[in-house]
């Protein structure tokens, strides 16, 4: 028997009705402002009839857009006609954190993407996180969730999957991953996988995909026009809406080591010496980390522990130590 309380989230959609739907997962907030106050999370319900369903993210991360432009135009424009079973559409998943544009939530310093499994009397974000554990990843045969760089890294646009243990759930998942079509496809390897949102999804065997599409705490139009494609592209590959797949030319990655990491070990200000997409040789420099408290001291150097293209780097013109700078992948055929 369950001893888990009941979520304190009150969806105002019905998840059962055919038909479009816009509403909220309203989660009481007791604040200063509002004693009974609630957070209202946006969400869109597209349903039409028995078939698989897709639960589609954004806002993971406040400060990353790509996916919340994409996901409240969809929102606004899929016609349920066009779909073949449900379509779940939650463009900004910590809302409280997208609101003010930060990466974690202002209101507990909680990154959804380490909350998992979450509490339903926990903090707001680990509520959140609770209810998409118990109630919306179980819905779901498909899981996508939009990420970017956010306001500290910048990537090459790609579209990703992890490599799982079971392979008949890896296959899938790469499928989608090549059916989204972005310029670049990855297979992905996590710092730390712990409490991540990607992990929950998979451990109850989902096909779960995942972008990085640029960064720096903006978009680009190059970044929101694959999101939107490429987010209609997977649905059309899973079968859930109707139409051909809008395939592109898309270039293989994969990070096949903690290699692929490299991490400041000291304050300032960064100087890259590469730019994203260049390929870069084993042990080169990539970029240089300047002391700015006194001048005459030489700069730090980060190089490249493999041979690859440079994936990602440090957003920011400052850095501090432990800072990610940059992240190295091996094209493969």
């Amino acid at each position: 028997m369950s001893t888990l309380r009941p979520s304190p989230i009150t969806p105002t959609v019905d998840f059962e009705r055919d038909g479009v739907q816009h509403g909220f997962l309203r989660l009481p907030y007791s604040r200063d402002d509002s004693a009974w106050g609630s957070v209202m999370i946006p969400i869109c319900v597209v349903r039409n009839g028995r078939g698989p369903a897709a639960l589609l993210t954004g806002g993971n991360h406040g400060d990353e857009y790509e996916g919340p432009l994409a996901l409240y135009e969809l929102a606004r424009t899929l016609d349920p006609k066009d779909v073949s079973g449900t379509v779940i559409i939650v463009p900004a998943m910590n809302y409280p954190a997208f609101r003010a544009g930060t990466r974690t939530s202002p209101i507990d310093k909680g990154n959804m993407n380490r909350s998992f499994p979450g509490r339903p009397d926990g903090t707001v974000t680990e509520k959140i996180a609770d209810y998409f554990q118990r109630e919306l990843l179980p819905r779901a045969d498909i899981v996508f969730d939009f990420h970017s760089g956010g306001k500290t890294l910048d990537f090459v646009p790609f579209c990703a999957a992890h490599t799982l243990p079971d392979k008949a759930q890896e296959k899938k998942a790469f499928a989608a991953v090549e059916a989204f079509s972005a310029p670049f496809s990855m297979r992905m390897t996590e710092i730390d996988t712990v409490g991540m949102y990607d992990t929950a999804a998979e451990e109850m065997g989902k096909v779960f995909v995942t972008t990085e599409l640029g960064g720096g705490g903006t978009s680009r139009a190059e970044t929101v026009r694959i999101a939107r494609r490429g987010v209609l592209n997977v649905l059309r590959h899973g079968g859930i809406v109707a139409g051909a797949v809008e395939k592109g030319r898309t270039q293989w990655l994969d990070m096949p080591s903690g290699d692929c990491f490299a991490f400041a070990e000291d304050d300032g200000m960064i100087e890259t010496i590469v730019d994203l997409g260049e390929r870069v040789d084993e042990g080169q420099v990539v970029a240089r980390i300047h002391s700015t408290g006194r001048t005459g001291v030489a700069p730090q150097e980060i190089k490249a522990r493999m041979s690859g293209l440079l994936a990602a780097r440090h957003f920011p013109g400052l850095v501090k130590a432990g800072d990610c700078v940059s992240v190295f992948a091996v094209e493969v055929d």
